[in-house]
């Protein structure tokens, strides 16, 4: 069987060496439209954190395979995207992950690109984090207080920004709703968390990066994993059972589809819980285990997740990665389906 495979990899990678001049060109109206979005979002810290496993509310990180395999390279593997064109792209990043060119992947390729993408994103938050920033520091004088952040919080909840920093300003009463009350409650806590000693309530550029992004911080990645803990954590005992961790989010189950829906969360969430987060495996996911799998720059689990992202397509259980394995498995590694498979390695030749 490896023989019939072996020239098949090459015939495969040889394609990648021939198609340049047929390669889909990049689709920068995608950009455009993802950093105008960006633009309108409210200034709040985003939920969903690129290349880190767990959202900031607790839930598992569905997307993370993708992002650390694709980078900000997504385009091309849209659902309308030309399945040939799709195919191809994939090839492309597959020679540039294969660094000795020997037309297989090992973990430790794989650990290097996935570091190099997570580097990627890191630099994207960054870029993201300076542009609010910008926009919170009306006077630019490098600094932005409580009371600058709130302003801008409140206008992008709907309120006049004239009336809302005249309040501010004369200490006077704000009209909010509760809802939004206990969101600037939990934000002021993450402020306090994120301005460095001496505490001053300014917070320069560097730390509103990790009051936006906490993975860039290792003090804010604590405190991100207390507010994950205590959000989960039923009994008290500040660390998480796999009850608490699996127990199913607020809503009720309507119907049988729903149920499904359901039972697969709860199926994923064991599998990150036993196999990947709770290290010593007793049955107890500690803060300090879960602090460990939530930074993103942790080697160890950049290699775990390098030997774990083979082994579901390593088919013929090698412990490396074919052209033909990870184009079978296409929608692992970039959330979209090459349909036909047979046809399509077929067509490539």
């Amino acid at each position: 069987m490896a023989s019939r495979q072996a020239p098949c990899c090459l015939w495969l990678l040889s394609i990648v060496l021939l198609m340049d001049a047929s390669a889909r060109p990049a689709n920068h109206s995608s950009a455009r439209d993802k950093a105008g979005h960006r633009e309108d979002n409210e200034i709040l810290p985003p939920d969903h954190l690129n290349g880190v496993k767990l959202e900031m509310d607790g839930h598992l990180n569905k997307d993370f395979h993708q992002e650390v395999f694709l980078g900000k390279d997504t385009d091309g593997f849209e659902e309308d995207a030309e399945p040939r064109k799709s195919r191809r792209k994939l090839m492309v990043i597959f020679s540039k992950v294969d660094v000795n060119a020997d037309g297989r992947i090992s973990a430790k390729e794989m650990q290097r690109w996935i570091a190099e993408k997570t580097a990627e994103h890191f630099q994207e938050a960054v870029g993201e984090s300076r542009a609010h920033f910008r926009a919170v520091d009306p006077d630019g004088d490098g600094h932005v207080s409580w009371d600058e952040y709130k302003v801008k919080f409140l206008v992008s909840k709907g309120h006049n920004e004239r009336e809302v920093a005249e309040k501010i300003k004369n200490n006077q009463e704000l009209k909010v709703d509760e809802e939004t009350q206990e969101v600037l409650e939990n934000l002021k806590d993450r402020w306090y968390q994120a301005d460095n000693p001496p505490s001053d309530l300014l917070l320069t550029e560097d730390e509103f990066l990790s009051f936006l992004h906490p993975e860039h911080s290792r003090g804010m990645l604590k405190f991100m994993v207390k507010e994950i803990v205590r959000d989960l954590d039923q009994d008290g005992d500040k660390q998480l059972s796999l009850p608490e961790f699996i127990s199913l989010p607020v809503g009720t189950v309507e119907d049988e589809r729903g149920q499904g829906v359901d039972d697969s969360w709860v199926r994923d969430r064991r599998k990150e819980f036993e196999e990947l987060i709770d290290a010593n495996h007793d049955g107890i996911v500690t803060m300090a285990e879960l602090e460990e799998y939530m930074d993103p720059m942790n080697e160890y689990n950049a290699l775990n997740e390098a030997k774990q992202m083979i082994a579901v397509a390593d088919e013929n259980q090698n412990q490396h990665l074919e052209p033909e394995e990870v184009l079978k498995y296409s929608e692992f590694f970039t959330g979209s389906k090459l349909m036909d498979y047979a046809r399509n390695v077929h067509e490539e030749f």
